[in-house]
């Protein structure tokens, strides 16, 4: 039985969502296995953890004194993950395998319920350019990122410094955004540009509709 349990602790540290639909006899393992990768993370660093969360043990979450991350309620990291605060995570945020987020000095703010897909990345600093310096000697800026609440940002989206991402707007896979994007809003491409308005979206669910799984 063992090898089973070994086999779906690496199936949900790539599939978190699935972690709220085991079964009880599985939440008996499952719990006391996130009970345990959560407070050795919280010994080790300075890391503020909600309630019902799921963290792969194979997620690297580095914070130090300063650089606080704080986790909401209900917030699932997947494995490869790679965070460097400071960063807060609101309530049901996902982050999905392969995502990295530095804060940088200024931070990264991120609101409830927004997805982040597969292999995003997010940066809030950035290197000053000056022709009479080397690139190494250059000094770092930061000027910090906030990201709304039921936000999807889909695969491989990259978010370079300084930038906002309205609440309810969705980043298409492969974007690279350089400037605000508007509440609503749908963009895609490289820089990022306005495609569509999320209000206009074809995909309108019925109230007893049921929800697909949550996998981004």
């Amino acid at each position: 039985m063992d090898k089973y349990i070994e086999q779906h602790k690496k199936r949900l540290s790539y599939m978190p969502w699935l972690y709220y639909s085991l079964k009880p006899k599985q939440l008996q393992w499952a719990q006391t296995w996130q009970k345990d990768v959560q407070k050795k993370l919280t010994e080790l660093e300075t890391v503020k953890i909600g309630k019902d969360c799921f963290i792969s043990p194979d997620a690297h979450i580095f914070a130090e004194p300063g650089r606080d991350i704080i986790i909401g309620n209900r917030v699932t990291i997947a494995a490869n993950v790679v965070l460097h605060g400071p960063i807060t995570i609101g309530d049901g945020v996902s982050l999905n395998s392969g995502v990295l987020i530095d804060g940088g000095a200024k931070g990264v703010f991120i609101g409830k319920n927004t997805r982040i897909a597969s292999g995003v990345y997010i940066y809030a600093f950035n290197h000053a350019t000056s022709p009479n310096r080397l690139i190494k000697d250059q000094p770092v800026i930061s000027k910090g990122i906030h990201i709304g609440e039921d936000v999807w940002l889909s695969s491989n989206v990259g978010i370079t410094d300084g930038n906002n991402i309205g609440s309810y707007s969705v980043v298409g896979m492969g974007a690279i955004v350089t400037h605000d994007v508007p509440e609503w809003a749908i963009v895609a491409g490289v820089p990022a540009k306005v495609i569509g308005d999320r209000r206009m979206s074809k995909d309108v669910f019925k109230a007893n509709d049921k929800s697909p799984p949550n996998s981004d």
